[in-house]
This record gives structure tokens, sequence and C-alpha cells, in this order.
């Protein structure tokens, strides 16, 4: 560009303004967000999605990649115009701040432990937060580190500063030098603080009811202490670190992190880690608003897991001690039950040394808990069992076959198996298995209960139900997933006995309707049944969350059987079509009232919900990968967009987003635990990932756009290309996979 710019130009004054002008330009890179080049992170919308379509919505995190400190403005809603004071630590995905930061310039005389705050001006970003308490003229400004971060606030001028520190259920002091806390978040569990002013207050307070004592240790439940600052100057600066070890732990990591209060070296540290992270993947093309989708997504991907590794020591909340990592980092705040099928499998492709100490850390909790089993839900907190199933080992076999070893399979197969066959199924329980587990291993599924008969099963959640045939789905998967471990390892005859009982989905499919259908304890089919609404509240009584449209396609493991099952390749696509068509059977209100997880419809189908994530890419099973490229167009161009409702359901912290990653990248993991990739179509004219090998793989859409979504033809490092899968290996070895795209289906391809 520069050289026709000068070619262009014959007097030589022109040439050298143009000259210093681009020069100037790229000199700005990497110092000004606002001119030169975008870099990865200012593609990155922390807004997208914070309006939720009816229940969860994203939340604005300010964080490093997968780091322990977490933050973002606490609201009612994003609508909201009042804030519930400054944040420090969220603890958990969703979970409200533990400790809660109050700037003023006065004190009312009705003195609250949380203040609430008209603002303005807010700009978010991964790594850095900034806003306007309008009411008392306060501009703040944060940036984090891993385990600590760093407020700014510019006062008026010759004002009072006053910084008021909540610990919501816990303790404060001041130590003459800095501030301490602690505070319970939970199950044994606490956080601790400690934060150091950059200036010392001159006087500190206590707040006890409303009112204000000269104290500098103050307990229960809203302890707060009121630090006072002298009117010099206008800028009050604060640091602080966080653990969940004790507090001379988070005195340590503040000082490892931050050795001054150089804020602006914090933030561009920050900006630095996050272009890091984002820039493994690289994406072209024309569409601005597609590359803030692709990175937004990716930056949610890096939310959870958490690594609460702090100078190698963690606290487990799985036996309540602190340990040695023995040089590997522990992580936790992981919802298998949505991660498995997505998230799990991108960080394989991208991150694959973490991978393994998530993994690594999945056998430790095993090892923790009382019960030797591998974790469903692991938070900061513990394993609190939620959902459905029991998909970790997805994600053990998953990593495995792709290459991954630096963890004890053997151990890791062991906890699978203990959580599988030694744990209730019943869902949202850790309890041992009953008389449920017992009827399912002798007739090979989950018995359900007609309306309004009596619960007899006490390991059974009063709300969460039996939920009888999408645990029988989801375990029928799993112990796919066992067996193919029992394989790897050498155990035949447990690789035999699982591989018999992964096929327990069909004992709930009925010949007649085509649908996995739930049946008594004599083993006849629940009768009357309506496919939508049977079920009660989100299904639970005989799905989970979703209807029987979203599970009729939940057999990842064996999609073979499934198109069998079904009749063959033509019926099976005709059922998938039916699903896109059929209308939601009631008013908006009456449906999302009773399905309030079934968001994002196109007809039955629910872009809204993990289960539904693998179905637009079935069709490549039954020889129409053409209608697997219109599905995934049409599904991400209406349900994930840069704006504030552009998240179709709950999100999850990742989960739902890395679909987003896959798919537009071209590709996606339809079943975790195979090393292939079902082919969808790419979003961009070039993707370019950087393995962990060193090696790269590259994307090429060539033509792809939002009309040119079908697939002419394909090669994969030069030779030809006919079938609409590809193999993790192909993708290690690096190379170029480049698609012809065109706006006309090619239903000759890859069928």
């Amino acid at each position: 560009m520069l050289k026709k710019i000068i070619k262009h130009k014959s007097n030589t004054l022109l040439r050298t303004i143009y000259c210093c002008s681009f020069l100037s330009i790229f000199m700005l890179k990497g110092f000004s967000q606002t001119q030169g080049p975008k870099e990865y992170v200012d593609y990155v919308n922390p807004y997208m999605g914070n309006i939720s379509h009816l229940l969860v919505p994203t939340y604005p995190t300010v964080h490093l990649p997968n780091s322990m400190l977490r933050v973002y403005p606490e609201r009612a809603d994003f609508t909201s115009d009042r804030l519930f004071g400054l944040p420090l630590i969220v603890t958990s995905h969703r979970g409200k701040s533990a400790f809660n930061l109050s700037p003023m310039i006065k004190l009312p005389s009705d003195l609250k432990p949380v203040q609430l705050y008209s603002y303005d001006q807010e700009e978010i970003n991964p790594y850095s937060y900034t806003v306007q308490l309008d009411q008392e003229d306060i501009k703040v400004d944060y940036a984090v580190s891993h385990q600590s971060g760093m407020y700014t606030f510019t006062f008026p001028n010759k004002s009072n500063k006053y910084l008021q520190f909540n610990s919501h259920e816990g303790k404060l002091q001041w130590d003459g030098q800095g501030l301490s806390g602690s505070q319970d978040i939970g199950n044994g569990t606490r956080v601790y603080i400690y934060a150091v002013p950059e200036s010392k207050p001159v006087a500190v307070s206590g707040l006890k009811g409303s009112k204000l004592e000269k104290s500098t240790e103050v307990a229960g439940k809203n302890a707060c202490i009121v630090l006072q600052f002298d009117q010099s100057g206008s800028a009050l600066r604060m640091k602080y670190g966080i653990s969940f070890i004790d507090v001379a732990q988070a005195k340590a990591n503040l000082k490892r992190e931050i050795t001054d209060f150089n804020q602006e070296k914090l933030a561009a540290n920050g900006r630095k880690i996050w272009n890091e992270a984002l820039g493994k993947i690289a994406v072209e093309g024309e569409n601005e608003s597609d590359k803030k989708v692709f990175y937004t997504s990716l930056y949610r991907t890096y939310e959870r897991p958490v690594n609460i590794s702090e100078d190698n020591r963690y606290y487990s909340a799985f036996d309540g001690k602190v340990h040695d990592d023995q040089g590997k980092a522990f992580f936790t705040d992981d919802w298998i039950w949505d991660s498995y099928r997505a998230h799990h499998p991108l960080r394989v492709l991208l991150d694959s040394d973490n991978e393994a100490l998530i993994l690594n850390s999945f056998v430790r909790m095993s090892e923790q808990m009382k019960e030797p089993w591998l974790p469903t839900f692991p938070e900061i907190t513990g394993d609190s069992r939620r959902m459905n199933s029991n998909h970790g080992v997805a994600t053990l076999l998953d990593a495995y076959r792709k290459g991954i070893r630096n963890f004890d399979i053997k151990k890791a197969y062991l906890a699978a198996k203990g959580a599988i066959t030694e744990k209730t199924l019943a869902p949202w329980s850790g309890k041992p298995a009953g008389k449920l587990d017992a009827f399912f291993k002798e007739n090979g599924y989950i018995p359900a209960l007609y309306p309004n008969e009596k619960e007899t099963i006490p390991e059974v959640n009063s709300f969460e139900k039996r939920q009888p045939v999408a645990v029988t789905l989801g375990t029928s998967y799993d112990l796919w997933c066992l067996a193919q471990l029992a394989n790897e390892l050498g155990m035949k005859a447990d690789y035999e006995l699982f591989m018999k009982q992964s096929f327990n989905y069909r004992n709930l499919f009925n010949e007649q309707t085509k649908f996995f259908h739930p049946k008594d304890d004599k083993g006849k089919f629940i009768m009357p049944f309506d496919y939508v609404f049977s079920g009660g509240q989100g299904a639970r009584e005989y799905y989970g969350e979703n209807n029987a449209w979203i599970y009729r396609w939940d057999v990842q493991h064996n999609i073979p059987d499934l198109i069998k099952l079904m009749g063959g390749n033509e019926l099976f696509i005709q059922y998938l079509d039916d699903m896109f068509q059929q209308p939601l059977g009631r008013s908006k209100f009456d449906f999302y009232a009773q399905l309030p997880d079934h968001t994002g419809n196109v007809g039955q189908f629910s872009m809204a919900n993990e289960p539904s994530l693998h179905i637009p890419y079935l069709y490549n099973y039954a020889g129409q990968p053409w209608m697997t490229q219109k599905r995934i167009h049409k599904l991400v161009g209406e349900w994930f967009r840069n704006d504030l409702m552009g998240v179709s359901g709950d999100e999850d912290g990742g989960g739902m987003s890395a679909f987003v990653v896959f798919s537009q990248m071209g590709f996606y993991p339809v079943t975790p635990g195979l090393t292939s990739y079902s082919i969808g179509s790419p979003f961009f004219s070039k993707a370019s990932i950087q393995l962990p090998n060193g090696k790269s793989f590259v994307i090429i859409g060539k033509n792809a756009s939002e009309k040119n979504k079908y697939i002419q033809s394909a090669k994969l490092n030069g030779q030809p290309l006919n079938t609409a899968q590809l193999d993790h290996a192909d993708i290690l070895k690096g190379g170029i996979l480049e698609f012809v795209m065109g706006d006309k289906a090619n239903k000759n391809w890859g069928n």
C-alpha cells in the first residue's frame, strides 16, 4: 500500500509526508487501541449476551485466561442503573463478589455495608474496567493480574476520600500497612484478601450497624472497615492480592505480581497476555461482525476452569486441606456436563499442556473426596454434583485418544468407573447407588413414573426428578467412553461389559414413533404422551431441561446405529427436518413457562442449550453435508451476534461459546472420544491455528461469506478431500485445509 502511494506522488515533499504518516501509524501499534491496526483483544465485546433471552445472561468478566481472580460489575441486570459497589473477586462463574469496595467523598448518615452507585461511561475489556460514579464524580479504573488487581480512584480535587471494604460474611483488619480479610464462601471454604493503598489513611473506622466507631478490626455478617485519606491530590490507588489459603498467601501473591502502583503497566501486561491467548487462532475475512463474535466467544472459553495454585500450593475444598501441587497446577470451577462437548476438545487442540493439568486435577479431586469418584461439577467450594450423567469420562477419553498422556489414566479410569457404577445415577446427587441403579444394571434403563405417581427413591431430587430418558441416554454414552478406556488399558472384561451396556439407549426407543420414550418399571411406555410438553417443568420427569425433540438425537457415540433405528438415511434426514419445522405448539408464554432452557428456537430445535450443539452436524452422517452447511450458517448467524442479546441461552462460561469457535472455523467434535471432527462451513477466508507442537493448521475458505456458505470442493494439503470428516492426527501434522465456497449447494460433495 505504501509503495502504491509513493508511486503516484511525484512531489518529494508529499512522499515524505506520506512516509512519515504511515511510520507513525506503525509505531502506534501496541500503544493505542484507537489508532493503528486492531489486535485480537480489540475484537472482544464482553457485553455480548449481557441481556438474556430468558434465563442467565453472560457477564462482562475482567480476568486473565483461566486465572483465579475474576471480577465483573455487580448489578441487578444489564439495564440496571445502579452498581452494587465495586467487586474484588468473583469466586465462581455466575457467583456474586466476595468482598466489596465502595469509594466515597462523604459518608452518608445511614451508611450501608454496600453502596449503590449511579454510574456512567462504563468501558470493559478482558483485562481492565473503567466507570464514572457520577453522583460524586469519582472516576474508577481497574486492571487485573492472575491473583491480584489494582484500582485507581480519581476524586474531585481537595475532597475527602473514603474507601469502605465489606466482607459479606467474615472479618476485616487494618494492620497499619494494609487491610486483610477473609470470607466464608461455603462448604468450609474461605477466600482471603490483603489490600494496600498507595498512601496511608488518616483514620480507620469499623462499621457497626450504620454507625462508625474507631476500630481496626471487625467481624461477622457484613463486617465493614472504612479508610479515610487526606485531601491532597485527586488520585488514590489501591492494590490487593487474593488467596484461598490464608492472608499471608494473599499478601505474597500481591507482592509477586504487582510491585508498584503503575496501573498502565499492569493493564498493558494484561493486554499482552490476552493477545497471546486469543492469537492462537488468527482469522481473516471481510466481515468485522463475525470476527467480533469469534474472538468474544474465544475469550469466554478462557473464563473457566481456573488455576488456583498459589506458589505451588492450593486449597482443596474436596478434602478441606492445603496441598503441595508438586509442580502441577490445580484447576477447578468446571461444569463438565456443559464443557465436555466442545470446551474441553477446544483446549485439547489449543492448549494441551493445561488440558493435561485439568484432567490431572480431576484425578486429584477423586482421590481427595470421601468416595473416590470422578467429579461432575467441580467448583471452588467442591463438587456440587449437578445435572445428570457423569461426562467427565468423555474428557478423559477424548484427551487420551488425541495424544495427551501426562495424567494417570489408570487412576482416572477407576475414578470414572466408580462415578458411573458406584454413585447413584439420580441427577443432582452424590449419594451411593441404590434401587434405581440396581434396576438400571439389570434392565438397561431408568424407569419413569406416571404423572402424579409418588416418588419412592430417596436419592431423587424433589425438583430435578429422575430424568429417566436423559440419564439412560447420557449414561449409555458414558459407558461407551468407559469401554473405550478399558480397551486402551487392556481390560477386556470391562470393555465387553460396558460396550454391551453402551447400547442401553435402544431400550427406550419407540419403534412406532422413532422417539426415545420413557418406560415404567414393567417395561411399558408411559402413555398418553406428548413429545413436546410431557414431563412437567423443564421436562425433568422424563428428560432434562429440553424436551423429547432434542433428546431424540442424544446418541453421540453411535450415530450409524441411530440412523439404522430410524429407518435409514432418508428417514433420518426427514426427522431432522421435522424438528426444525415443528411449531412450539403453544403460545411463547406457555411454552417458555414450562421449558425456559429451550430458547433459541428454530421449530423444536433449541440453540440455547448444550444438548443441541451437535444436532446440526448430523446431516453429515446421513449423506447431506450441504444441509449441515446451511444450518450452521443460519443458526450461528441468527443466534450469536455482536449485540447485547447476541447469545441465545445460558452460555455457561465457555460451554456454548466453544461451539461457536469450532463452527466458525468450519468443523466440530460431534463425538468427544473419537478423533474425528465433522466438517461444517467456514465463516472466514482464512483461520490459522497455532498448535501446541509448534506447527500450524490453516483453514482456507476461498470466497467464504454469508452468502457463499456451501462447500464446492476441498483439499487437504493439496490432495482432494471428499468426506465431511477431518481427523485430529491430520490437524496435528500441520498443513492446509482448503475449501472452495459458493452460493449454491454442491450436493455431491462429502456424501
